[in-house]
């Protein structure tokens, strides 16, 4: 099975380097024109989403013909306290000079901690997949956010890399390759590739 996971065009919080989980942003005209230009998919018959306007907004526009299927805990990771904020807001806060200084991986306050978002991440993707490999899905299309994408091949992908070695721009994403047979056992994602466009997708890997 095929597994492509693309995150969402670009927002203001993004272009302004904000802390945006839970909150509900749109693509702006930069993003919406990124995710047009990067090519579309239109064979592509379902797409799950994260179930915020910029996933799915992307996903509209990227997947045009597919029948979109929100999965709720593929949304970004909860910032809590920092939520909607950027480095040069919270210059001189202990609490987000505490979470900077350990590699942005514990807790934010009133939100997650990045152990806590991958498991949250990993949880959603394995039902998605065992639902697929009942069904006899070959492929399987994402479109949620930069975070996810991170947070699933880091727990997944192999040849293993950190978290932020996964880390990809708006509209970009990667291509994996899963074993149906071995998942429930052996639940990695191999020969993973970077792209930078839907229309530089190796033919080979994705048949429509």
């Amino acid at each position: 099975m095929e597994i492509l996971i693309l995150r969402h065009g670009q927002t203001d919080g993004n272009r302004e380097g904000r802390y945006l989980g839970r909150t509900d942003v749109p693509l702006n005209e930069a993003g919406e024109a990124e995710a047009r230009a990067g090519g579309v998919l239109p064979g592509v018959r379902k797409v799950y989403v994260s179930p915020m306007r910029r996933a799915v907004r992307t996903a509209e526009i990227c997947f045009p013909n597919a029948q979109q299927v929100p999965v709720p805990d593929f949304r970004e990771m909860d910032f809590g306290i920092f939520e909607g904020l950027n480095y040069e807001e919270m210059t001189g806060n202990a609490a987000y000079q505490k979470w900077v200084d350990g590699m942005c991986r514990g807790k934010c306050p009133g939100g997650e901690s990045m152990p806590e978002f991958i498991d949250r991440v990993f949880a959603a993707f394995d039902g998605v997949v065992r639902a697929a490999v009942r069904a006899g899905e070959k492929q399987l299309f994402i479109a949620a956010h930069g975070g996810t994408v991170m947070a699933l091949l880091s727990r997944c992908g192999r040849p293993e890399k950190d978290y932020y070695d996964w880390y990809v721009k708006n509209c970009r994403g990667y291509i994996a390759h899963l074993e149906e047979g071995s998942w429930e056992n052996n639940p990695i994602l191999t020969e993973p590739v970077m792209f930078e466009a839907l229309s530089a997708l190796p033919e080979e890997r994705i048949r429509l």
